[in-house]
This record gives structure tokens, sequence and C-alpha cells, in this order.
């Protein structure tokens, strides 16, 4: 049986390119209103992975999705990294000319406001989900309006291109990562194949004295692990205390990576490794 992967949002939605790159072509897409529905859908069974966005170059990482992985037992399998372009798509027959709203998520809208300050008579209408306005514009048959979304959403509903890669930045990438359910037997982590490069995601806590989180990150300093991402969250419960999630560069179980990990968990408050999966670049 093809696997089911989920994702947030519409069929088309740059989650679903992001799934087709991680799973395989060969997949069930399984769109969901919300990022927790995606979680749970992999926690139940009736998803065998979750697809979900982590950081965006442009607008910073994914705060809720980073709760999540704390709140659900899910590992990360796999990161890639999908461009975002952004089209501006119309239904047939309908003309550049005749275009007077454009809807789109907020986030892609406020990546085109170059094509929006070169066309002054076009309103800016957020919606829920870039994938999603093209869905909306294509089943009301709407004349005077357009959507920015992916050329697979136009592709899927029928749209056509208007104006392509309307982006204002063209370095503009998001972060994916494939989640699945750990294993029931053996290590929680796939065992590293030579050549290949890894890199770990974890999340840790510490006590609230002074020199507490530089202690911490000299676990991975002095043994010249390179960390490659650092973020801090809300401790929930407890005003003014964090939540730290981290990435450094190296297999959770190579020799130097497992010293790391002893030391700092003498450090630290809480320590969960939450994946190890090879890197994207």
């Amino acid at each position: 049986m093809k696997p089911r992967v989920a994702f947030q949002g519409e069929p088309g939605a740059f989650s679903q390119v992001a799934a087709i790159r991680l799973a395989g072509k060969e997949i069930i897409a399984a769109p969901m209103q919300s990022f927790e529905e995606v979680f749970v859908s992999a926690i139940n069974g009736k998803c065998k992975n979750a697809v979900i966005p982590i950081e965006n170059t442009l607008h910073g990482s994914v705060h809720e999705n980073y709760d999540l992985l704390l709140k659900y037992d899910l590992v990360i399998r796999a990161e890639t990294f999908v461009r975002i372009v952004h089209n501006l798509i119309a239904p047939p027959g309908v003309s550049f000319s005749k275009i007077r709203r454009v809807f789109s998520h907020p986030v892609a809208l406020n990546q085109c406001r170059r094509f929006f300050e070169e066309n002054p008579h076009i309103e800016r209408t957020p919606f829920y989900d870039t994938a999603g306005s093209v869905k909306m514009v294509m089943e009301n048959r709407l004349t005077d309006a357009g959507a920015i979304a992916s050329a697979a959403a136009a592709k899927i509903y029928g749209g056509r291109i208007l104006r392509k890669s309307i982006e204002d930045d063209r370095e503009n990438f998001t972060r994916f990562f494939l989640l699945a359910k750990p294993r029931r037997r053996g290590p929680r982590f796939p065992a590293p194949q030579a050549g290949v490069r890894y890199k770990t995601t974890l999340v840790f806590t510490t006590r609230n004295t002074p020199g507490a989180l530089f202690r911490a990150l000299s676990a991975f300093a002095l043994r010249d692990l390179n960390m490659t991402k650092i973020e801090s969250r809300p401790l929930r419960g407890k005003p003014w205390e964090y939540l730290f999630y981290l990435d450094f560069v190296g297999h959770a179980d190579d020799p130097v990576s497992r010293n790391a990990l002893r030391h700092l968990g003498e450090l630290a408050d809480m320590l969960r490794v939450l994946g190890c999966y090879p890197t994207a670049g």
C-alpha cells in the first residue's frame, strides 16, 4: 500500500511539494487543516509520516512546530529545503489587466511586496493558505481576482499562471522535516552510513543560573562539533525560563557526539534528542 503522508494546507501547498521530495512520488497526500492535526495523524497511525515546515530563510522559525515537536513523540527522519517560488494564478480567460484582488496566505503576500508596489490597483487579500486561495478563486470562478501560490497548485486546480516568480527575494527557502513514530524495537535512529553527513536535533533546558547556557554549549565546542542552529522558546509554567532547540552536525551515535550528549545531559535539567538524519545541504 502507498504510504499516507500528512501535511498542513490544501493539495498543491509547498508542504506537499516537500512531502513528495522527502517521501517519494508514490505517496497518498493527506492534507490537514492545522499543524497539530498533522502530528496527531502520525501519532495515531492514520498516516505513516508527517511533513512540517520548521523555518524559512526570510521569516525565521515556525515556533508552533517547535512546540509540537516537544509535545508529541515523533522523530525527525529527514530534512529538505524547498525554494519558495510565488506565482500569480488566475482562472483561464482572466487576463492580468482584469485582476483587482489577489488572495494568499499573509506570509506569501508579504514576500511579494514589490509586485504590489508596482501594481497599486491590486488589493492584497489575506487567505488561510496559498494553495487554498487558488482553490477558492477557481471554485468561485472569480473574474477579477487571482491567487499567489505554487505552480503545483495551478496545475491541480486548473489555474493559469499570469506572472511567474513574483517573490521579492529569490533566496527564499523553507526547511521541512519528515517525521515518523519511533521504532518499537532496536535503536531509536538508523545507523550511520559511510560517506553520509548527518545532523542531530535536540531540545534541552538548563538551570536559571549564571553561565548555565555557556557550560551547556561547551559540551559541543570542546569537541569541535559544529552547531548550525540554536533557538529558544518559553518554558511553559516557568515564566522567563526557556527551552533551547539545537542542531549540530554529526550522528547521535558517533562516539564524539555520544560524549557531547552525555556531557550535556549532566548539565541539563531535561534533554531529548528529536532526530538524527542526513543533512539536506
